[in-house]
């Protein structure tokens, strides 16, 4: 079975070269008359009763010379990609390349075209690709629309480049849209020029490495009560940056490791000769905690990629209101993010949420375990499960159970069943389905 996997696997890096060359060698009129002389070839093999053949030798022969008259050429340019730091998943970005002419002749009729690094799998990412699939359609998890290639990363547009005089500079606009969040990879530029016929390109390549981060889909969340009230935090007004209620001063007593330094009473230390703090009110304020599931049955579905984008949008909402969010996930560690006024922006949630993986050597408890162990300092619980079965009904029994306020949103693929609320059954306005592809529908409900 492996072997023949293997076999498909090459088969496929063959194909989708020999694809990737023929789109950047030939134009869309050349793809096509390629196109049209392939398929001549294969039904004008009977020469007696069709004239088919004929039409392959004309088709074939314009290729043929423009194939020849696109002799290589090697102009002299440079290239500067003024790329945004950041994009998002889904949405285009629009940049702009600088290129400058640095020979004494002028370039005229040239396509740029935009490189990105291969993103195609390796033969283990391939199989478990494979893999993952047969197991939907057992299950009949197929979804009525087309699924997408879960390896490519983006679409590129390609411009045409105005003509660039000697010695001087030209902006060309470009447009990439990527498709996925994660480092998006750019390799180098391609200057192409098209033949007299217009079908065939000679190509010049240019390095340009580079790359941007692309930040997970975003959604709009209506305005919503989130659970929870005021809790003592430790570390007060250190932690909270006036997030809490007050900063009164209540007495002094002698400094111990991790005390601000603005705490000092310098005054009562010289009289001391030890130093001395100031001791503050306590700060009860409000602190959520989000909690993304990242344990998914399947690693290439889409279902793993929406719970993400929910988890960022409640990051990009909660963040703005006067609390702290504690973002905690398994990847290859146990992970606790807090962000909020005073200590990390909404942006650095979601870099993190952007280089987020599906955990697959760990089990479900470890998410378990990290939470309970937080859940003492939190307000209010956000949950974004990728499942629904007995371990989540014990995860959020358990939460219910220490009498923690809760939100709970199941990512479902496209077209399953509703769930059984389990232990949310009494209070069904906590517990959301949002189903892969429709996820703006399911989040406009909330209250």
């Amino acid at each position: 079975m492996s072997l023949i996997l293997l076999v498909l696997y090459r088969i496929y890096r063959f194909f989708s070269w020999i694809w990737l060359w023929a789109r950047r060698r030939f134009t869309p009129a050349g793809l096509a008359i390629a196109g049209g002389a392939v398929a001549a070839m294969g039904m004008g093999v009977d020469t007696e009763n069709n004239v088919i053949y004929q039409a392959f030798t004309l088709l074939f022969s314009l290729v043929f010379v423009s194939t020849l008259f696109a002799a290589p050429f090697r102009p002299r340019l440079a290239a500067t990609r003024l790329l945004p730091r950041f994009g998002t998943a889904g949405s285009p970005i629009h940049y702009k390349v600088m290129v400058r002419n640095l020979s004494a002749q002028p370039q005229m009729g040239l396509t740029l075209i935009e490189t990105l690094a291969d993103s195609r799998p390796t033969f283990k990412e391939w199989k478990a690709a494979q893999m993952d699939e047969e197991r939907q359609t057992r299950s009949f998890r197929i979804s009525q629309q087309r699924r997408m290639n879960p390896f490519k990363t983006a679409t590129v547009r390609d411009a045409a480049m105005p003509p660039v005089l000697p010695h001087q500079e030209a902006e060309v606009g470009l447009e990439v849209t990527p498709l996925r969040r994660g480092v998006l990879r750019f390799k180098g530029l391609v200057f192409a020029r098209p033949d007299p016929l217009g079908l065939f390109r000679a190509l010049s390549r240019l390095s340009l490495p580079q790359t941007t981060l692309i930040l997970p889909k975003r959604y709009p969340v209506p305005p919503i009560a989130l659970p929870g009230t005021m809790k003592y935090q430790e570390g007060g007004v250190a932690m909270a940056s006036n997030v809490g209620q007050s900063e009164d001063f209540v007495s002094l007593r002698d400094y111990r490791h991790g005390d601000p330094l603005r705490h000092i009473h310098w005054r009562s230390w010289a009289r001391a000769g030890k130093p001395v703090v100031k001791e503050f009110e306590d700060e009860f304020f409000v602190r959520h905690a989000l909690v993304l599931d990242t344990f998914g049955d399947y690693l290439h579905v889409d279902v793993f990629e929406e719970a993400v984008s929910v988890a960022a949008s409640f990051a990009c909402t909660i963040t703005s209101q006067e609390s702290l969010l504690d973002l905690l996930f398994v990847g290859p560690q146990s992970y606790c993010f807090t962000a909020g006024r005073g200590l990390a922006h909404a942006d650095q949630m979601l870099e993190i949420l952007a280089a987020v993986h599906a955990c697959r050597d760990k089990p479900f408890v470890t998410l378990e375990h990290l939470v309970l162990d937080h859940i003492g300092v939190v307000s209010g619980c956000i949950c974004v499960l990728v499942s629904w079965n007995p371990e989540r009904h014990s995860f959020v029994r358990k939460l219910r159970q220490l009498g923690v306020p809760l939100l709970v949103f199941v990512v479902v693929p496209p077209g399953q069943k509703a769930l059984d609320p389990g232990p949310m059954r009494d209070a069904p306005q906590q517990f959301r389905v949002l189903e892969a592809g429709r996820i703006p529908e399911g989040l406009a409900g909330l209250k």
